[in-house]
């Protein structure tokens, strides 16, 4: 990881505690997008040990969360930082809130697939998932580029993350249509397709953390506030 944006401070052990909190949350990061990639596999093949292994793997997640916020906390009121490190600290405690939230919709995604599961039955049989896939891998993507550019304390790719939540938006409301679609079709397909659009929508709500995640790290490095900004207004911002 790149250090040069964190100061060089007189006490060794007060770079070594950013360092390990930077390190923490990424190991966070790196459990998140597991669950991310386990809960869809689960959800699309019906795999429910996996599906159980990502419930319970949110109990890691929540527990990391904890101990990052207490550290953060901790070091806010002994070393009273400024500057940078004022502002990577206080990135730090958006961020894990941003991936806790994440986590909570993987989990929510692995739910749907046992619910789904007992709901085909055993001689169920699950349709090609080919949208859904695709829209998880644009999430996922934004998710692992937006970690990666806070590793490197790197925002210059930032609206490139961001930008991809338009194609996840499109991917979204392609699926909801035809969800609508088939229910109104056949309402015996109801049940199951509010299951399908539960996890559709999880999907689309991680894509907006990602993005999240992403501005508080423009704040981080710049110092100005982007939220609520257009995608066009943001990227004036990075490059300003």
């Amino acid at each position: 990881m790149d250090n040069s944006k964190i100061g060089h401070h007189i006490s060794e052990q007060f770079n070594r505690e950013l360092e390990d909190l930077r390190n923490k949350v990424l190991t966070m990061g790196g459990l998140v997008e597991q669950q991310i990639e386990h809960s869809v596999k689960a959800f699309t093949t019906g795999d429910l040990e996996l599906a159980e292994r990502v419930i319970k793997q949110d109990n890691q997640v929540d527990a990391l969360e904890m101990t990052i916020d207490e550290e953060s906390c901790q070091i806010l009121a002994l070393r009273q930082p400024t500057a940078f490190d004022l502002r990577l600290l206080l990135t730090v405690i958006k961020i894990i809130n941003e991936l806790e939230r994440v986590g909570d919709l993987a989990e929510r995604i692995a739910n749907m697939a046992i619910h789904l599961s007992d709901s085909l039955g055993t001689a169920g049989k699950r349709d090609d998932y080919y949208e859904l896939q695709h829209m998880a891998d644009l999430v996922k993507e934004m998710l692992h580029e937006a970690l990666d550019a806070f590793a490197r304390m790197n925002i210059d790719n930032i609206t490139d993350i961001t930008g991809l939540d338009d194609n996840v938006d499109k991917e979204y409301a392609s699926i909801l249509r035809q969800l609508i679609t088939q229910m109104m079709e056949d309402p015996r397909n109801i049940t199951r397709t509010l299951d399908i659009l539960w996890t559709v929508r999880a999907l689309e709500r991680i894509g907006d953390h990602a993005c999240y995640i992403c501005e508080h790290l423009i704040y981080m490095v710049k110092g100005e506030d982007v939220r609520h900004l257009s995608q066009a207004e943001l990227e004036k911002k990075v490059k300003g």
